[in-house]
């Protein structure tokens, strides 16, 4: 009998999706998809959209709508990158999602890192040497994730603010905020910071705290300052009615998907308390749905294998400066305590 394999290394969903999933899946009506969407009529993209306006309190026409979050990336990138007449550059964080860099060759741009440093458990911006970057650089698009993948630190929203504060008006901001339900239940700094910063747009997704990947639902919120995206993504016929009906429930799901974000709290804590005091160990604070670990190279093999038998796949890093990491996506408790006994054996603790 061939074993199962538990992906934890893709920072996807072990959980399952919320009962509203399958009601909207069992109750709609097919005969919706013989037709375009009809909310175009009234100048609007979706009713996805509308709802997002609402819930937000952010006009329709700033509501981006996607593929999947990584389709508005590679939207926005290509749209503000594109053209002979610009030296194409983006600034993206030093320890970061491997797909930030692989949009901007795709217009042939140019990538440029800035970092970010260890502070005690957990990983900072390094504020001042992106404002250096900057101003050396004079970058078309400056990307921030927070929080960041795979160093898991987030950004509050007056360091946010501080930082977009030093960001020159031309240059177009991209703030991924995958990962930003699990840090912050509190959206209100969205609708001031895009007034206050119309060079900005958020990018978020159902795939991450809502555990939708397989949806391919994405949407931002976008600064006036960018209109020109919204002429360049908008899909004028409407979008997925299907995905419509289901991006609403999920998002009205609230207590189902916060009862889950909270037993990831407790499993973080979990790991952090299992796996500090082992020696050569280091485990970072998260405010993602993974955890990075620093462990001693040696163990590496050990902890490959041990993992495979049991039918764990967790991403061991390759990067420069991180390759001595492993990046542990939450899976369930049971999964998670599995990990962790796993990691304990080998290691002799």
């Amino acid at each position: 009998m061939t074993q199962e394999t538990t992906y934890l290394d893709r920072n996807e969903y072990n959980y399952g999706p919320a009962p509203e999933v399958a009601e909207v899946l069992k109750n709609f009506d097919p005969n919706k998809l013989c037709f375009y969407t009809r909310i175009y009529d009234e100048g609007k993209k979706s009713i996805f959209s509308d709802f997002l306006s609402s819930l937000y309190q952010i006009p329709e026409k700033q509501i981006i709508l996607g593929y999947g979050g990584e389709d508005i990336l590679k939207q926005v990138v290509h749209c503000f990158l594109a053209g002979k007449e610009k030296q194409k550059t983006l600034l993206i964080p030093k320890f970061s999602w491997w797909y930030y860099k692989s949009i901007a060759d795709e217009v042939e741009g140019r990538s440029v890192l800035y970092p970010l440093y260890e502070d005690g458990n957990t990983f900072k911006y390094d504020f001042k040497a992106l404002q250096e970057t900057i101003e050396r650089e004079k970058p078309e698009m400056v990307l921030i994730a927070s929080p960041n993948n795979p160093t898991g630190n987030a950004l509050p929203a007056e360091e946010l603010d501080k930082t977009l504060s030093f960001i020159g008006k031309d240059t177009v901001v991209v703030i991924d905020e995958a990962y930003a339900s699990f840090a912050n239940k509190d959206t209100s700094y969205i609708k001031p910071l895009l007034e206050k910063f119309p060079n900005v747009l958020i990018v978020r997704t159902l795939s991450k705290f809502y555990g939708l990947p397989g949806l391919r639902l994405g949407f931002a919120f976008m600064g006036t300052a960018l209109s020109r995206f919204l002429n360049y993504s908008t899909k004028y016929l409407g979008y997925n009615r299907l995905s419509e009906e289901l991006g609403i429930a999920v998002l009205k799901a609230t207590d189902y998907y916060q009862n889950v974000a909270d037993q990831m709290a407790q499993d973080r804590e979990m790991y952090i308390r299992e796996l500090r005091p082992l020696a050569g160990f280091k485990v970072y604070d998260s405010n993602a749905n993974f955890m990075l670990v620093k462990y001693p190279i040696e163990w590496k093999e050990k902890l490959q294998t041990a993992l495979k038998a049991k039918g764990y796949l967790i991403k061991f890093m390759n990067e420069p400066d991180i390759n001595t990491h492993m990046r542990i996506t939450l899976g369930t408790h049971a999964q998670n305590c599995m990990v962790i006994e796993t990691i304990k054996e080998v290691v002799g603790a």
